[in-house]
């Protein structure tokens, strides 16, 4: 069977991923996309598009019946699933075959077989796998007693899912049943399943998978990656081959992933996941994913291969034996640029990028040569809804050696100029640069206590933020002086008799930035010792501060004002000069910190709560976010109900506080 239109049942990067290789094999491509996706790159790149009504996952990417109609009304011979979504569906794949369709995964039997977490951990240990003990989140209603010598910290993790969602760790053994009800409601709205199982969890375990292709003459393993920098279970960093890792241990990891593939007979591109013990040397099964995963760049750039093609090749019934895999040659570090800001609890955040300019990219889907790879989905003037994952990118280095690859990628990300939206951009910098990651001493928990303040903060430092600043408040005050005919034959600033300085405010995150400044024949800074300005535009500002010259770049987008320099990337908005009164909100106000829609309200007005109680829970980007009262009182207001859409910076709830902690705080102050 020669596949000839391949529809993608997917969104985003991985579909225009899949789109590449298939435009190598001469094969014609088909998109589905939802009503939010209309504009987006991957349905523009496909030769043919079918609308799925509607803009949630479940109104669209999640309906495997409008998929399939979509591939008979396009002419499609075969679906490629990607990742997520419907890729692990066994019901899914089982749709498509009956349609005559070429499934290009897995048999249906295989991704039921390693699709529950609790089946696949039987059937692995009964193939020779090391697995780690546990119980269901049913079997623990029933019978508590079924964690009775079982001691913290413990892992809730969702059965039929991944990505973090619907995982909790519990420390405290007393709250287990309440983490089993919060994990899987999580996992229910994630994936129509809510059954959970509870383990022993390995602090200092690292994630290793292994990369199989299953073939009717056996699985072919390409490798391991080492996935450990992760933030809330998802992956942040991920690289290949995994470092500091045992001659031995990686054999044995490599056999491990052949026998548990064979074992189901599995046929594809498969990841075995496995839980390191780095104090023990032993390693435990985790999970079979039976789809390609998110970090396969960084196997197909040390072992030379398209993983996607000879997904391909499987469906088509063609043989492998050709197919040899020798050592990995050199070394490959991904990393996911994310909307987040991880300042604040990784809040997924939502806008258009305006700018996004990386330096270095030598290919885009592929990994021709060592260099910067780029797997993007959206670019500039493309938007970060809150229907999906907020993903940006992914980005790959590939180099020689280990320590070129990381400094590679951390210079390109230090230099990329990305606008619109906070990002995760600075910390992935300051990760690939901490000595934890050049010394590969990481650990799947090691973020969970890093200080984000020190992780996340700008590559520049806190000397970026004053004298960018002072550039765009240069760079303004040219604007306005070249804005007006009059005005533009006078100096900025100009007056002629200077007694106060000029002053430029602007907000970067939840504080105020004041610049001041005088104009005149020449700029020169209010707050600033050293600064010399050497030059001034409406776009670029060059300052010399102590003998060093720096020449600024300044991108003016309405109220937002983007500066670039050396010194790196400083994201300001200018501050209104009148504040309507209108749109300031009372004391107590919850506001909402991201858009997304309510899922849970566990309060009403006229509670009286407790300070951090739960009050209602949101979700953004298939992540749940819990609005707690930030001290004891009273819900004064409370509008919003369960199956609600909010935006961001909407009023949630009131809450008025206690008198006595009012009158605690009056007395302490006087």
């Amino acid at each position: 069977m020669t596949i000839t239109r391949l529809l993608v049942a997917n969104r985003g990067e991985i579909a225009r991923r899949v789109f590449r290789t298939c435009r190598e094999l001469g094969i014609d491509t088909v998109a589905v996309f939802s009503d939010a996706d209309a504009g987006m790159p991957f349905v523009r790149e496909a030769d043919q598009a079918v609308r799925l009504p509607g803009n949630t996952p479940a109104e669209t990417y999640l309906r495997g019946d409008l998929v399939v109609a979509a591939a008979l009304a396009a002419g499609a011979d075969a679906v490629h699933p990607g990742y997520g979504f419907l890729s692990e569906n066994a019901a899914f794949a089982r749709a498509v075959i009956e349609a005559g369709l070429t499934w290009v995964g897995p048999d249906p039997s295989s991704i039921e077989s390693m699709g529950s977490k609790i089946e696949s951990k039987k059937l692995m240990s009964d193939a020779g796998v090391p697995v780690l003990d546990g119980f269901t989140g049913a079997e623990f209603a029933a019978d508590a007693s079924v964690a009775d010598g079982l001691e913290a910290p413990v892992l809730v993790k969702a059965s039929a899912g991944g990505g973090g969602r619907g995982m909790r760790i519990v420390n405290d053994l007393a709250d287990l049943g309440t983490v089993i009800e919060q994990a899987s409601s999580e996992a229910a709205s994630a994936f129509g399943d809510g059954t959970v199982f509870v383990e022993p969890y390995v602090q200092t375990g690292r994630h290793i998978e292994v990369q199989v292709m299953g073939t009717p003459d056996g699985a072919i393993v390409f490798g391991e990656r080492d996935c450990s920098v992760q933030r809330r279970h998802q992956k942040v960093i991920e690289e290949a081959p995994a470092p500091a890792l045992p001659d031995g241990t990686r054999k044995a990891l490599h056999e491990a992933a052949r026998q548990a593939a064979e074992a189901i007979d599995y046929r594809g591109a498969g990841t075995v996941e496995f839980l390191y013990d780095v104090a023990k040397d032993r390693f435990y099964f985790l999970e079979m994913n039976t789809r390609l995963q998110v970090e396969h760049p960084v196997t197909e750039a040390v072992h030379g291969v398209d993983l996607v093609a000879l997904q391909i090749a499987v469906a088509e019934g063609r043989s492998l034996a050709e197919v040899t895999v020798g050592e990995p040659q050199g070394h490959a570090v991904e990393v996911r640029l994310y909307a987040e800001d991880p300042a604040h609890g990784y809040q997924p955040q939502s806008g258009t990028i305006t700018r996004f300019e990386l330096p270095g990219v030598v290919s885009e889907f592929e990994t021709v040569r060592h260099g910067i790879r780029l797997d993007s989905g959206v670019g500039a003037g493309d938007s970060i809804g809150t229907f999906y994952d907020a993903m940006i990118a992914k980005v790959i280095s590939f180099a020689p050696t280990r320590d070129q690859a990381l400094r590679q990628l951390a210079g390109a990300l230090a230099k990329a100029q990305l606008h619109g939206l906070t990002t995760n951009r600075d910390l992935l910098v300051n990760l690939l640069r901490s000595a934890t990651v050049i010394d590969a001493t990481m650990d799947t928990t090691w973020l969970d206590g890093a200080d984000l303040a020190v992780l996340g903060a700008p590559t520049g430092g806190a000397d970026a933020v004053p004298v960018s600043g002072f550039a765009a408040a240069v760079a303004l005050a040219e604007r306005a002086r070249l804005a007006s005919a009059y005005q533009s034959r006078i100096p900025a600033g100009f007056r002629n008799v200077v007694s106060q300085p000029q002053r430029t405010v602007f907000r970067r995150g939840d504080e105020e930035l004041v610049v001041g400044w005088y104009g005149g024949r020449s700029f020169r800074s209010a707050d600033l010792d050293g600064v010399v300005v050497l030059a001034a535009g409406p776009d670029e500002v060059t300052l010399e501060q102590d003998g060093v010259q720096r020449t600024f770049t300044v991108y003016v987008d309405g109220d937002h004002v983007d500066v670039e320099s050396s010194l790196g990337h400083v994201a300001l908005i200018r501050a209104p000069r009148f504040v309507d009164p209108s749109t300031q909100v009372a004391a107590g106000s919850l506001l909402a910190p991201m858009p997304g829609s309510v899922v849970a309200v566990s309060a009403a007005v006229g509670d009286t709560v407790a300070e951090g109680q739960p009050l209602l829970v949101m979700e953004a980007m298939k992540m749940q976010h819990t609005i707690s009262a930030p001290y004891a009182g009273t819900v004064t207001e409370l509008d919003v109900a369960v199956g609600q859409q909010v935006e961001a910076g909407a009023v949630l709830a009131v809450v008025a506080p206690d008198t006595d902690s009012t009158d605690s705080t009056d007395s302490e102050e006087s």
